[in-house]
């Protein structure tokens, strides 16, 4: 595990935190289950480019998919 991995995992994380309360305030179901999986996937993935990428489609899809 480097520095990269762990700041990148903390960015997302707090980003799913944020999205996660946010969701469950409001009732919003794609909030939250994106903030729930931008906490959780960065302990499962170990390559950095991979990490990105999958980080910034969740942090996206909310944008994309309101009701």
């Amino acid at each position: 595990m480097n520095a990269s991995l762990l700041l990148w995992g903390v960015l997302f994380g707090s980003l799913g935190l944020g999205y996660f309360v946010y969701g469950k305030k409001q009732g919003a179901v794609m909030p939250l289950l994106c903030g729930l999986g931008l906490m959780v996937f960065p302990y499962f993935i170990s390559s950095i480019w991979l990490l990105v990428g999958v980080g910034v489609v969740l942090a996206a899809l909310p944008y994309f998919f309101r009701r």
